[in-house]
């Protein structure tokens, strides 16, 4: 991989492998024919292990029995679940069945749902029976109170007039909805001639993958990606970690994320090797334990996990020498830290990656062979078949060296946003370049540095969390008059969510009040881990919110340095 040399701050990438033109039911057709007795899946904490040929057939029964159920191609499918093999055979399955897989983090909780299933039509729903603290049944029989009385698969609400079919993980399903066994023993409903037609007419170019990024107005924007972006994605990332059919990823991060799914599951399997999901949600023990038993090669993570992983006080007794790559990304990592998963995890090929959902995701990886300051002090360089350029503020290229937005443009850009039309010209140019909102520098040699965020995004342990999405529901609360939020600085998280108050005349300040309210109403990762209370905030002269002076000044009172992330 080589960065093309032109004027200024643009790069281009040169591979020496071509864009695939496949599906992502393709890629594991290509495996399953490759090799399709070699390990396909191993889902550790079900006990699941599955052949790339057992996987295939699984996957085959899947989807016949949702088409037998009554979907049709480009209909919407939502899958609410933490990683398990369910979330692995839907995927596969809506590819094969020319359906579009919707992405709902775990995390959600009613009111975020809603508005997900309601902004794309989903017909159908995939969802576990509960997940730490969420009740998925208890939050779906608030929103659907026909549910206890429709027969399963004919769900007719007004709220969702899309609608359809509900699917839970677990072995008994809840009134209304079918057992994943059930969705399983329908295929026969569906003649397999009938999905060998459907499946033919499934293009690369067609739209798959709905994924959900926070917004800055109040609400989530859909980013709609194709096959062909989300393959050619994960296997270039493959490509930088060097992957071949001999691999065995260990994938402890969430599957409805890019992370999980592209860089995880995509990248192992388009170079036909194994993914191993350790746990339904991170947890060090568990990816300690898998890492050791199924004898992994490659493991990911955001910084925050492989500290956890470091830190367990269990973490020598495991034999880690069969990992040799992985992927760290979501934030920056200290150096300090990449040493001890280079020296003590057995990882000296660890690379890191950037990029952004709406880019399927990554633009950038850093190269194995580079030196570990380089690869904690860039995000590397461009990707192959991709293009970047470093613009300032009147959209000219800025000279190398000197930071501006970073834009990208080429196969990973996205379809665009969902049903937003606006949204999408807003953040796609009509030359093609995605804007992405950060702020970057490339040097002389074409490494990227990450220096800030145009808009101020706060990137909370690899979750990206919009200050204005926390801001909208905090007004709801009968105290708030008016909420600025910040990020500041976490040794754990690398940023946490700061809300500063303006109350309301008469109202009495309580932190812990307010973020009671936050709590199961937003996803935990965005509940303000601080609470503040002003009288002002620092204004400009056209009355908008200084919050880079906000954050200093919280940073301040609560005694917190820049350092904290490192």
């Amino acid at each position: 991989m080589s960065a093309g040399q032109a004027e200024g701050s643009f790069v281009s990438g040169a591979g020496t492998r071509p864009l695939m033109h496949r599906t992502v039911d393709g890629v594991l057709a290509a495996a399953a024919a490759a090799g399709g007795e070699r390990p396909g899946l191993a889902v550790v904490h079900q006990g699941v292990s599955l052949s790339f040929a057992e996987l295939d057939r699984e996957v085959d029964r899947v989807a016949r029995g949702l088409l037998a159920l009554g979907l049709k191609p480009k209909d919407r499918v939502g899958i609410w679940a933490p990683n398990c093999r369910e979330w692995i055979l839907t995927m596969f399955a809506a590819a094969r069945a020319g359906l579009i897989l919707v992405n709902i983090n775990p995390a959600y909780r009613a009111t975020e749902l809603r508005f997900a299933l309601r902004h794309v039509g989903c017909r159908a729903l995939v969802f576990a029976p509960r997940f730490k603290t969420s009740d998925y049944g208890a939050m779906l029989s608030e929103l659907l109170p026909e549910l206890d009385e429709c027969e399963p698969g004919r769900l007719d609400c007004a709220d969702f007039p899309e609608l359809r079919l509900l699917v839970q993980t677990g072995p008994e399903a809840l009134p209304g909805t079918l057992s994943f066994a059930q969705l399983e023993a329908a295929a026969p409903g569906c003649a397999p001639e009938t999905l060998a037609a459907v499946r033919a007419c499934v293009d690369p170019d067609d739209v798959f993958n709905i994924q959900f990024t926070s917004g800055t107005t109040g609400h989530p924007k859909g980013a709609t990606l194709t096959h062909f972006n989300i393959v050619n994605n994960g296997f270039f990332i493959g490509e930088g970690m060097r992957l071949t059919a001999a691999d065995r990823v260990c994938i402890p991060v969430p599957l409805y994320h890019c992370f999980g799914m592209v860089l995880g599951v995509l990248a192992a399997m388009t170079h036909g090797a194994l993914s191993v999901l350790p746990c339904d949600a991170f947890e060090p023990l568990a990816v300690l334990k898998a890492v050791e038993s199924e004898r992994c090669t490659a493991l990911h993570g955001v910084p925050t996990m492989f500290i956890a992983e470091l830190d367990h006080p269990r973490f020598a007794e495991f034999d880690l020498g069969s990992l040799r790559t992985g992927i760290m990304a979501g934030s920056p990592c200290p150096i300090a830290v990449m040493r001890r998963v280079v020296a003590e995890m057995h990882m000296p090929e660890v690379t890191i990656c950037y990029g952004m959902t709406e880019t399927s995701p990554v633009s950038f990886q850093s190269d194995a062979d580079e030196s570990l300051e380089r690869r904690v002090g860039t995000v590397g360089r461009v990707h192959p078949h991709v293009q970047v350029k470093i613009v300032d503020g009147d959209g000219r290229v800025t000279p190398r060296g000197v930071a501006g937005e970073l834009l990208t443009r080429g196969y990973s850009v996205m379809r665009g946003y969902w049903g937003e039309p606006e949204r999408t010209a807003e953040a796609i140019d009509a030359a093609g370049w995605m804007h992405t909102g950060d702020l970057a520098v490339i040097d002389a040699d074409g490494y990227c540095n990450i220096v800030g965020r145009v808009k101020d995004m706060i990137i909370r342990g690899g979750e990206n969390v919009y200050p204005r999405e926390i801001e909208e529901f905090l007004y709801r609360h009968p105290q708030v008059l008016d909420v600025a939020v910040v990020g500041v600085p976490d040794a754990r998280f690398g940023e946490e969510v700061c809300a500063v108050i303006r109350l309301r005349e008469g109202a009495q300040p309580c932190a812990a009040e307010i973020i009671a309210f936050c709590r199961g109403q937003i996803a935990h990762y965005k509940v303000p881990r601080y609470v503040r209370f002003v009288e002002a905030f620092p204004m400009t002269v056209t009355g908008k919110v200084q919050k880079y002076l906000l954050r200093e000044q919280m940073r301040g009172e609560l005694g917190l340095s820049e350092t904290a992330t490192a």
